[in-house]
């Protein structure tokens, strides 16, 4: 095996391995009802309103502040259920 070819698949393994994007792994659908009780908001609030409560609830949570990460994920989660829904 010449020196080229070598340094070519050695190359190659380091990017596979370590360089090539992978992808993000998708967080798994909160039902709206869930979602909806979680940001304390209506089945018919507008995208202002959720974005509102999540802000406000986000503010009191947010690890930064001494709150869970957990339940940022889950407020944060909540909300992305809710905008998709009236995207």
């Amino acid at each position: 095996m010449t020196k080229a070819l070598l340094a070519a698949l050695i190359i190659a393994a380091i990017y596979y391995l370590f360089l090539k994007p992978r992808p993000k792994p998708r967080a798994p659908r909160m039902p709206q009802d869930e979602a909806r009780a979680i940001l304390g908001v209506s089945a018919n609030a507008d995208e202002e309103a959720i974005r509102s409560a999540h802000r406000r609830l986000v503010s009191a949570v947010h690890p930064d502040k001494g709150g869970s990460a957990e339940l940022t994920r889950r407020i944060n989660a909540a909300r992305d259920t809710l905008l998709r829904r009236s995207a």
